[in-house]
Formats: C-alpha cells, structure tokens, sequence
C-alpha cells in the first residue's frame, strides 16, 4: 500500500512548482482570462450566437493555450488573432505579443506586430466592428497599434534580459572553470617541483650503486634503475613543464605561521593550531594545507576584516583535517570586497584531486571551511 506523501514534502512539491515556469505559463493564462472574463457581458450582447456561459468557455479556452508560450507562441498568436476576428476581443493579443517577444526575439515580434495591425485594419473595414472601437480608422489605429507594439517591446526587452542573465551565468561558469583549470596547472607545477626531485635523487642513488657493484651481479640492474628513473623525470617535464610556466613551489606546513603573520597585519588575527603529526606529510599534501589555508585566511579578511580566524590542523586516524573558522560580521564590509567568486572552487579542486573532500558553510554565526584528507602515512 503505497504511502501518501506527508506535509512537509507536499510542501516542498508545491514550492518547487510555484517558481517553475509551467506555473508562470499558468499565472499568466489565468491573468489573460480574468481581464476577458470582465467582457463577458458585452461580447454575449454584441453577439447573439453565444451567451455569458458559452462566452466565458470560449475565451476560457483561448487563455489556456497560453499555457504553450514558451514552446509554441505562435499558437496563442493565432488564437488571439481568431477572437480579435470573431468576438473583437484585444486583450488576448497583447499577451501572445508578448511571449512572441519573449521566447522569439525581435524579428519575430516586429512581424507579428506588424500583421496583427494589418489584420485589425482589415477586420475595422468589414461590417459588423463595434462602433464604440472607433469611428475613424485614425481613431481605431490609436487603440490598436499602442496595444501591439508597447506589449511586443516590452517582451523584446525582457528577451534581452534573458539573454543578458544567461551570459552572465555562462561567464561565471567559464571563470569557475578558468579557476579550475589554473588550479590543476598549479597541482602539476607542485607534482613537477616534488616528484621530480625524487625522481633525481632516485636516478643518482641508483647510478652511483651501479659504480659501487661495478663488475656485479647486480651492476646491470641498478643502470636500468637509474635509466628508468631518467625516463620518467623526462615524462614528468614533457607533460607538466610544456603546459604551464614553472613557478616557486608552494611552501609547506613551515609557512603557515607566515601567512598568520600576514593576516594579524591586515588586521584579523589568527589562532594558529598544527598537530605535530601532520609534519610527517608528504611535501604535496603539505602544499595543499598551504593553499587552502592561504585561500581561507584570504577570504576572512575580505568578508570578516578585524574578525579572529581560528585555524587547526589535526589528523584523525587516516585522515587530515583542516578547519578554518572565522566569526561572520553583524554588517556587510563597505565597500563591498572585490572578489572573482573562484576560490572556493580552486580550493575543492585541489583536495578532491588529491581524494578529499571539502565544505563550507555557515555555522553558529561563524563561517566554516573544512577539509579531509588521505594523509598517506600509512597507519
């Protein structure tokens, strides 16, 4: 017996729908039938073929494909254009002008604009046109054509601010991955710096075993050794140092008291807290805890100027932990900080890239980065 969904879920069913566009799509079929709906009476009198009840279904029906603006404007165009015919009904129109602007852009607007006019002029010379429309064409075409062409502009301009905010958020997500790009370039230059420099020990130690057993059983094995170490250091270049321009390697657990120093100077002080176990990491993990403690302490001082920051390293079990705690300000700095948006990003790179994890959040009033990762010692 399948379970009926409770409160709270509905509730969030209902949430979802009500900022989806279908419910736009809705609101607007039901505002377009509401302002008709007031014409009721007068489009049963003007026409003796159809009553207030006939009257209410029809332009009942003519608001629903509204309901279709966004895949099909055209249709509500037509429909709009069939009652403007038959029952000289105008507000119909300026709705399916409008999603045409809208959902089709300029072109397709001014078109239909400009037929809509032309039909109306054509419907104002048959018989049978309300009078109280006007009794002139002048007269007529000062209510048509403000009608079409204020509901085709304004749904041109929100076309615009469509396509303005979808390159926005292009353009955030291109910097993002800009960000992420540069950050993978930086754990390559780490990997390069690192690696490489035991790759050359390995390849000298093996060489100079090869002269010691010179003669050996074991001569031969230790210049394959030292070869193989060469070819790979060889690799490491050709894949890491062709990509990007080598940089200073990033410092390690040993330069964290500096960027302490650095943030109490830009006025945020900091308690600094590292477990002496986390000195036995690798270079290239201590060179992550460097980055993402450097990134933190960055963000604190913009977003939290003269706020502590609370920073501890920790292993727990296999894992290192990094936290990094900074108290949120009551007001927002003014003027506001200049920031890109990415470092979050970059900083979730390059603990992910190395199999951690990382989050951040508000928490108690205070704002909580927090890292995990594999510290490979081996436990």
């Amino acid at each position: 017996m399948s379970r009926l969904p409770t409160v709270p879920a509905l509730r969030r069913c209902v949430d979802r729908w009500a900022v989806s566009p279908r419910a736009l799509d809705v609101v607007a079929a039901l505002s377009a039938f509401g302002l008709m709906v007031l014409d009721v009476p007068g489009l049963a009198r003007a026409d003796n073929s159809l009553t207030g009840v006939t009257a209410t279904l029809v332009l009942a029906a003519g608001a629903a494909t509204l309901v279709l603006r966004r895949r099909l404007p055209w249709v509500p165009y037509l429909v709009a254009l069939g009652l403007m015919g038959w029952l000289h009904e105008l507000t119909m129109i300026q709705f399916a002008l409008y999603s045409i602007g809208r959902y089709r852009g300029r072109r397709a607007a001014v078109a239909a604009t400009v037929f809509y006019i032309g039909l109306a002029c054509l419907f104002f010379q048959l018989p049978g046109w309300p009078a109280r429309h006007g009794a002139t064409l002048s007269d007529f075409l000062s209510i048509v054509v403000p009608i079409g062409v204020l509901a085709a502009g304004v749904g041109i301009a929100a076309y615009r601010q469509d396509l303005v905010r979808a390159l926005e958020v292009q353009r955030r997500e291109a910097a993002a991955r800009q960000a992420v790009q540069e950050e993978r370039i930086s754990v390559g230059r780490d990997v390069h710096d690192l690696v490489g420099r035991e790759l050359t020990v390995l390849a000298v130690r093996a060489e100079v075993l090869s002269v010691r057993s010179r003669g050996g059983a074991h001569q031969k094995d230790f210049e394959e050794l030292a070869d193989t170490a060469r070819r790979a250091h060889l690799m490491l270049n050709e894949t890491i140092v062709r990509r990007a321009d080598r940089d200073a390697a990033t410092p390690g657990l040993e330069g964290l008291a500096a960027l302490a120093e650095e943030s109490e100077r830009m006025g945020s002080p900091v308690d600094l807290t590292v477990a002496d176990a986390a000195k036995a990491l690798s270079p290239l993990r201590q060179a992550a805890v460097h980055r993402v403690v450097q990134e933190c302490l960055t963000n604190a001082a913009k977003h939290g100027p003269g706020l502590p920051v609370t920073v501890a390293i920790t292993v727990e079990g296999p894992d290192l932990r990094i936290e990094v705690r900074n108290p949120l300000p009551k007001t927002p700095p003014d003027p506001a900080p200049v920031s890109t948006g990415t470092g979050l990003f970059s900083m979730e790179e390059r603990v992910v890239s190395m199999g951690g994890t990382l989050t951040a959040r508000a928490e108690d009033g205070a704002y909580v980065v927090t890292a995990l990762l594999p510290t490979g010692l081996g436990r």
